[in-house]
């Protein structure tokens, strides 16, 4: 049986994923289009615009990358950062209006402070008319074949909500470590839709590839 150009559309729209519906359209920025009068530290990797029923908004994300550990007894040490910021235009005016930063210290092996690829997005999953902000990253400082800390952070207007746990690893042909997570109390009174695309991000980003 042919099915009619429409009947195929509704089909396909079914199919698809709800999530993919409360994607807030969003302009991509860049070192030579952020307004000046926005401060950041380190290197964009991810910068961004939308518009909700709040008004108009600017998101950065940046990583340090490595630097050398300050201090008398830090040589051979090193240490990584992130950090977000959030901008609302308020009249002329662009306020910080929230920020994130996390970090690692005076590591002596491998050290890592970074965003997860593709993580990155703006929602609006309940439909409110007021964008989620998603930010997922690792941080780590370890020597061997070890979990790394991981999060999700999800702002909601000036609402925080978090994922706390970590990443899991292969140790063995037969065993891994790691992989567990746990909601704060804002995830488990808040939206099931929150928690449904939290935990389907996490479960994206599971494995540690070791790349």
């Amino acid at each position: 049986m042919k099915l009619s150009f429409l009947t195929t559309v509704l089909l396909a729209m079914m199919i698809l994923p709800a999530t993919l519906f409360a994607q807030v359209k969003t302009t991509k920025l860049d070192k030579n289009t952020i307004p000046k009068s926005i401060k950041y530290e380190g290197h964009i990797i991810d910068a961004v615009s939308f518009t909700d029923k709040d008004g108009e908004h600017i998101v950065v994300t940046t990583e340090s990358g490595l630097t050398a550990s300050k201090g008398a007894d830090s040589e051979g040490y090193r240490d990584a950062a992130l950090h977000a910021y959030h901008y609302k235009k308020t009249g002329t005016e662009l306020k910080l209006t929230w920020q994130t930063y996390d970090f690692v210290k005076d590591c002596p092996v491998d050290v890592t402070a970074s965003y997860l690829p593709k993580s990155f997005a703006v929602t609006d999953l309940d439909s409110n008319g007021k964008a989620e902000v998603w930010l997922m990253y690792k941080t780590v400082c370890h020597g061997d074949v070890s979990p790394s800390d991981m999060k999700i952070i999800m702002h909601e207007g000036d609402k925080k909500y978090a994922v706390r746990g970590t990443n899991k690893v292969q140790v063995s042909p037969k065993e891994y470590a790691g992989g567990k997570f746990i909601y704060d109390e804002a995830f488990k009174t808040g939206p099931k839709a929150f928690r449904e695309y939290a935990g389907n991000l996490w479960k994206n980003n599971l494995m540690e590839t070791w790349k």
